[in-house]
């Protein structure tokens, strides 16, 4: 005979999970106790079931496979909260296990009790309370189920007194389902489509991580349309070194060229991306998306053409209805302005660097000591990491230093709170990604303020020897506010952080750590962090983040309303 804890563990391991997250408690120990007995899947106390949380949403978007935390009654369980809600948005798998209050209590204002299904309710695409044997192995299959089917968070909530129970004899083991992959749309769709890229004079492509296993057919794609490609910020991982025709990203953390290639062109084909800052996005153009979700279509901007399917199936299908284009002026110009801007972009990682160049906020430095452009850090890891590196970054600079100096060759992945948005994920991230293969190098970009929230979980890399490399870009500031406020004219408040020496703490939590403070000390340190057994931390003192911007009006587009309202409350109390 199974308990129930036992054949919800079972089922996780026939599925493939190999590591599930969390902090142990009353509830949910019967499914502890039962992890212990299976050794197919390893247990992963971490110190805040937030970090636990992020961990299992990065071995989701790393592996594609399903990602499980658990986390107790009450508290624990909210703890998941901002984790799963970062899983959500990034629309990878998660099954979050939640104790509950034994059932006779459900309703009574118990102690530690908060309705789970409630709380979970805006994050997640499944929820339910197991409450007796019977039932167990169909909520158990509809919840991770759902989980993959929609790419979302599934919870299951445990009672007390139910995870011990015993199922029924010779009740199966749950199994679950892989999504299909070969969604394409209608023929007649795809005609249409052919007739709208092969009439337009100039054609732009914006290429998210959804095409991502479509590399062969988008770099097709491009090369039919000689169009200029523009690529999300998850989209790196895969294209970037493997597409000639791309030109980088757009936004606050990109350059001009991609503004070339959007107004300049006649029709935009969105493939495989959700891309959210619709300001950024050129208007008066005829725009084709492709999207396997058909309520992506037109969300972000109209589109006169939508297809709805894989990336891969469908773009296989649409390319024999495709004609070359031989005029290649577009491309040619958004590639030489996007050439310019990587050349003029390379002066920052000269550790002699010190004047300022045309179009950088200037920043003041407040502490001598912290002569390090962030530039020249990002540049001397991208040298020496590997090239089937895994990376995260912290949100913030750390990805417009990422984004702008590491380049996403070989085999390289990247993962990040980049819907979300969150503020400590890259510390977290890294820690399950590591957790998959601990010989893969595993490198993070964490900022101060990031890194300072979990600092904690430090102690899980020690404790469950994940070799990840956290570099620390350390400011003393939450860098991105900063540029937030300067560009709406507020002066500097709440921003300022007072750092420890974060190499000493590592040190004493067991980590190794090196402290870099002179420019000259950065390629020695970084090739040494990245060679180093173990987990390793990297606190680099930084400048307070100065970085080149897009044109002005491109700026202005980034805040829009919120600047022209912030001003005026700003005139309105002088």
């Amino acid at each position: 005979m199974s308990s129930i804890a036992e054949l919800l563990v079972e089922s996780l391991a026939e599925h493939g999970v190999r590591s599930v997250w969390g902090v142990v408690g009353d509830a949910l120990n019967p499914v502890t106790d039962a992890i212990r007995r299976e050794d197919r899947i390893e247990w992963i106390g971490v110190r805040h079931e937030e970090a636990g949380a992020f961990a299992a949403g990065a071995q989701a978007a790393i592996s594609g496979r399903l990602g499980v935390c658990m986390g107790t009654v009450g508290p624990g369980a909210i703890h998941l909260l901002n984790g799963l809600y970062d899983a959500a948005k990034s629309r990878v798998p998660v099954l979050a296990i939640c104790g509950q209050v034994p059932r006779e209590e459900i309703g009574s204002d118990y102690f530690q009790e908060v309705n789970n299904d409630v709380l979970f309710s805006d994050v997640a695409v499944f929820s339910a309370t197991v409450s007796t044997p019977e039932q167990a192995p169909g909520l158990i299959e509809q919840a991770v189920n759902t989980a993959l089917a929609e790419r979302g968070v599934a919870v299951l909530s445990i009672p007390g007194d139910v995870g011990g129970l015993e199922v029924p004899k010779d009740t199966p083991v749950p199994r679950f389902l892989e999504p299909a992959s070969n969604t394409v749309p209608d023929a007649a769709e795809l005609q249409k489509v052919a007739a709208v890229l092969n009439a337009a004079d100039k054609v732009t492509l914006l290429v998210g991580i959804g095409a991502r296993e479509a590399l062969t057919e988008v770099q097709q794609l491009a090369s039919t349309l000689a169009a200029p490609t523009v690529l999300t910020l998850k989209a790196k991982e895969r294209f970037e070194e493997n597409l000639p025709q791309e030109v980088g990203q757009s936004g606050l953390i990109g350059n001009h060229a991609t503004k070339v290639a959007f107004d300049g062109c006649d029709v935009l084909f969105l493939v495989g991306t959700d891309f959210p800052y619709r300001d950024f996005l050129p208007t008066g153009k005829t725009v084709v998306q492709l999207d396997l979700r058909g309520d992506h279509i037109g969300r972000r901007v109209t589109a006169d053409h939508g297809l709805v399917g894989h990336a891969q199936p469908t773009l296989a299908q649409l390319l024999p209805l495709l004609e070359q284009k031989s005029d290649t002026g577009h491309l040619d110009k958004a590639r030489a302005s996007y050439a310019a801007w990587r050349k003029r972009q390379q002066q920052f990682t000269d550790p002699a660097f010190d004047r300022k160049p045309k179009g950088l906020l200037r920043r003041k430095v407040d502490n001598p000591d912290a002569r390090v452009r962030p530039e020249l850090l990002a540049a001397a890891v991208d040298r020496h990491a590997a090239d089937d590196a895994l990376f995260t970054t912290d949100t913030g600079m750390s990805t417009v230093w990422l984004s702008r100096f590491v380049r996403m060759r070989g085999d390289r992945r990247l993962v990040g709170s980049y819907n979300l948005g969150s503020m400590a994920n890259a510390m977290p991230q890294a820690l399950g990604m590591s957790a998959l293969d601990r010989n893969r190098q595993v490198v993070a970009f964490c900022g101060d303020g990031g890194l300072s929230m979990l600092l904690g979980d430090l102690i899980t890399a020690v404790s469950y020897e994940l070799p990840v490399k956290l570099v620390v870009f350390n400011n003393g500031r939450l860098g991105m506010v900063k540029l937030e406020m300067e560009q709406v004219g507020l002066p500097e408040y709440g921003t300022e952080l007072a750092n420890p020496n974060f190499a000493e703490v590592a040190k004493a939590i067991g980590l190794t750590g090196f402290r870099v403070e002179q420019p000259g000390e950065v390629e020695g340190a970084v090739e040494q962090a990245l060679k180093t057994p173990g987990p390793v931390l990297i606190d680099v003192l930084t400048n307070a983040d100065e970085i080149s911007v897009p044109p002005s009006p491109t700026v202005q587009q980034t805040w829009g309303f919120a600047i022209a309202k912030t001003k005026e409350f700003v005139e309105s109390r002088e």
